[in-house]
């Protein structure tokens, strides 16, 4: 079986959690959804599947050929000890990717898509990027140097993505020993949160222990809630902007620096740098954290119903596509792919208000 056919079939607990969740913050009074941006969200994480079946062969084809050229010595794939060190090891090279997502700006550039969201719910879970396939696979070479095999690696990134799920949520509180040592709901809001308390804290991806380890620990404090996005706001509900927008802000202030060392630091460096020129002559608004105003612009009734149908018809066409993508030819797989993602931008353009897109300038719309 597949990777997108596992995506498939753990579709459904998917929506039957967020269901869950979203009765459960009803019957508190502490709802945290609303539909654009759970609609969006969602369907960021379908763009990122739909992507993967292109870009999934060319990451696990590096891993493939580093393992049999380049492995010290060959792991036993049938042995249980060597699942459980190539999970912990997994977990450890994802912490220092997720470290390194959040403090460099080319991978972060990649990474934003999953913190775009203003709101924290399970459907954040799913809004994954599209991009991270660019430079992703270089963390996990060490794996395959150390002989852990293509099967085990593969399986292994799976349980680890798919465990993350559940932590993606504010109607569970705070849960005594497990917070301690593993990445749990309350330790994941800070590591979602922009507060200057939160920022770049608690990268664990099963286990928060690495956190402990390499000083990146903070725990959630009941006096300072945590306020969710990201300090450049999207403000849009286009899906292939919200992919983009980091990287073309970034090659716009290459363009504009005159120092050639400045050009190659504004991708190095922690994001948000720019040089001096460039940040005098086209200055940013600093962020305040007290004016932080949530986007959302008005959904009619209408196009609440219009942007379901829509969401309907394509979350099908992407499970069909997904479950048989393997037996389909390059031009059937390109033509569904391009079918499904101007379904989904489409799903974008009805959320916004031709106002409202007209108002932010959004390119794109």
């Amino acid at each position: 079986m597949t990777g997108p056919q596992i995506i498939v079939l753990a579709t459904p607990v998917f929506f039957l959690l967020i269901g869950i969740e979203f009765l459960v913050g009803w019957k508190r009074g502490r709802n945290t959804y609303r539909l654009n941006d759970a609609l969006n969200s969602i369907g960021l994480g379908v763009m990122s599947q739909i992507i993967g079946v292109f870009s999934k062969l060319f990451a696990i084809g590096i891993y493939i050929v580093v393992f049999e050229h380049a492995a010290l010595w060959r792991l036993p794939q049938d042995a249980l000890w060597v699942w459980v060190f190539g999970l912990l090891f997994y977990d450890l090279c994802y912490y220092w990717h997720h470290r390194l997502g959040h403090t460099v700006a080319l991978f972060w550039a990649a990474h934003v898509v999953h913190h775009q969201s203003e709101d924290y719910n399970l459907s954040t879970a799913l809004r994954q990027t599209s991009s991270g396939w660019i430079g992703g696979w270089l963390f996990y070479l060490p794996m395959a140097v150390l002989g852990v095999p293509p099967l085990v690696f593969a399986t292994v990134a799976l349980i680890d993505l798919l465990y993350q799920y559940w932590v993606h949520t504010q109607q569970i509180g705070r849960l005594g020993w497990f917070d301690r040592w593993f990445c749990s709901p309350s330790n994941h809001r800070v590591h979602h949160a922009v507060n200057d308390k939160y920022l770049d804290r608690n990268y664990g991806g099963i286990l928060i222990v690495w956190d402990r380890i390499f000083g990146s620990f903070e725990e959630e404090d009941d006096a300072e809630p945590c306020v969710y996005g990201t300090r450049g706001p999207l403000r849009s509900w286009n899906p292939i902007w919200a992919n983009l927008h980091n990287y073309r802000d970034m090659a716009q202030d290459t363009w504009r620096a005159t120092s050639w060392g400045d050009r190659l630091r504004i991708w190095f460096k922690h994001p948000g740098w720019r040089p001096a020129d460039v940040a005098a002559k086209w200055p940013k608004p600093a962020f305040d954290i007290g004016r932080v105003n949530r986007y959302d612009p008005p959904l009619s009734r209408g196009a609440a119903w219009a942007a379901n149908g829509v969401f309907v018809l394509l979350l099908n066409a992407t499970t069909w596509f997904l479950w048989n993508a393997h037996a389909l030819s390059l031009t059937q797989q390109v033509a569904t792919a391009g079918g499904i993602m101007a379904a989904l931008y489409l799903v974008g353009a009805i959320c916004t208000p031709r106002s409202v897109s007209v108002r932010a300038r959004v390119p794109g719309y």
